[in-house]
């Protein structure tokens, strides 16, 4: 499916005053946007790939597969996706197009599958497909406007209403298979992806989710995996299946970190809290408040978000973090990796203020192509404005 179709829903599933020819906009040349974001892999060696493919993943399951693959298939299908559910924040926008920017200049296609089934099974947005639809929408908008490089037809976005409903015995049939060789303990295990506990009480709908999005990966031919270390469960499902049935090609998984809350003891940025997230489309006063009241104690690293943005988020996108104070306190300082930075925060030379002020000023940086697209498309303002005002449900 291409790009364009994937914006133009056929099934009366679309918001109807919302005009994707209008909306959309071309990606920024945004050079600063990941490590070799606008390299081409032409010319690149298999090493220089993996090296890069590689930085994506907390985790790689498994690294001689990821390098096997690369040096064997010269664009490689990655898989990635997510559900809308509500305004993004930082970890689902500039953590992605980080990763996304790297993958295609590795020389894989990036299949980004739109979740919109998927959310309506797990009671996003109340339920409701057209506000659904709405926040998906914006999603890619926002995706386009900071950064993600969509040159060349390297990403594609992809409506899993559209695509299962076009090839649907296709899809049945693998979700069947999957569905039938695991027992209802294992396929509970995964609730995670939804963010859910494996002991809630979940719907039937939320049963049969880990074996749709196992079915995913395949239907949509994916040689490797690359989601958050939350989806880790599913994609581990899915090599099992694998040894089922001997015909299918085991995923390489590639699992991202996943950037903590603002606040003490939040292991991952969550929606449902505004207070404890940056969302992509704060204004700048709004993320200065936030990280002015964010956790962030002197000369400890360990449990820091604020030291997990600059690693996470700052550094792969300017590779560099630079602080300005004055010479009383130590001079304007610039951070080039993150041992540099640690090692001046543990000793007490860089004061928690002066991190802060530096990461909000960083930050608005980066939103402020969001800020400006936002602002200044009527379409995509009003889109804005409708998924502002939807309540997030869980």
């Amino acid at each position: 499916m291409s790009e364009t179709k994937s914006l133009h829903s056929h099934h009366n599933l679309e918001h109807p005053s919302i005009n994707m020819e209008k909306l959309s906009i071309s990606s920024p040349d945004q050079a600063t946007s990941s490590d070799s974001s606008n390299s081409t892999s032409e010319g690149m060696s298999v090493t220089e790939k993996f090296r890069i493919a590689r930085s994506v993943g907390e985790e790689c399951i498994h690294e001689d597969e990821l390098l096997n693959l690369l040096s064997k298939k010269p664009e490689p299908v990655c898989y990635d996706g997510f559900e809308p559910s509500g305004r993004m924040h930082i970890a689902q926008g500039i953590m992605k197009i980080i990763s996304v920017n790297k993958m295609t200049s590795a020389g894989c296609k990036v299949k980004i599958w739109i979740a919109d089934l998927f959310a309506k099974m797990n009671n996003k947005m109340g339920g409701d497909l057209v506000k659904i639809k709405d926040v998906g929408n914006y999603m890619i908008e926002v995706w386009k406007a900071a950064g993600m490089n969509l040159q060349g037809g390297k990403v594609e976005f992809i409506w899993s209403s559209e695509e299962m409903y076009s090839r649907a015995y296709e899809y049945l049939l693998l979700v069947i298979e999957i569905a039938s060789g695991n027992k209802l303990s294992r396929i509970k295990r995964c609730a995670p992806i939804m963010g859910r506990n494996e002991a809630d009480e979940l719907m039937g709908s939320q049963v049969l989710y880990p074996c749709m999005q196992c079915a995913d990966i395949f239907f949509l031919k994916a040689d490797i995996c690359q989601m958050g270390m939350d989806q880790r469960k599913v994609n581990v499902l899915a090599r099992e299946y694998c040894d089922l049935d001997k015909s299918k090609n085991k995923p390489i998984i590639l699992s991202h970190h996943m950037l903590p809350g603002l606040k003490q003891g939040q292991e991952k940025m969550s929606k449902s809290d505004p207070s404890s997230s940056i969302f992509m489309d704060d204004k700048e006063e709004q993320v200065n408040l936030k990280i002015k009241k964010a956790y962030c104690p002197p000369m400890v690293v360990q449990g820091n978000p604020c030291l997990e943005y600059i690693e996470h988020i700052i550094l792969p996108w300017f590779h560099e973090f630079k602080v300005e104070r004055s010479a009383d306190n130590g001079g304007e300082k610039t951070f080039e990796s993150f041992e540099e930075l640690v090692a001046d925060y543990e000793s007490g030379n860089l004061h928690p203020a002066d991190v802060k002020a530096a990461l909000s000023k960083a930050l608005n940086k980066i939103l402020q192509p969001v800020h400006d697209h936002f602002d200044n498309n009527p379409e995509a303002r009003d889109l804005l404005t409708r998924v502002q005002g939807y309540k997030v449900t869980r």
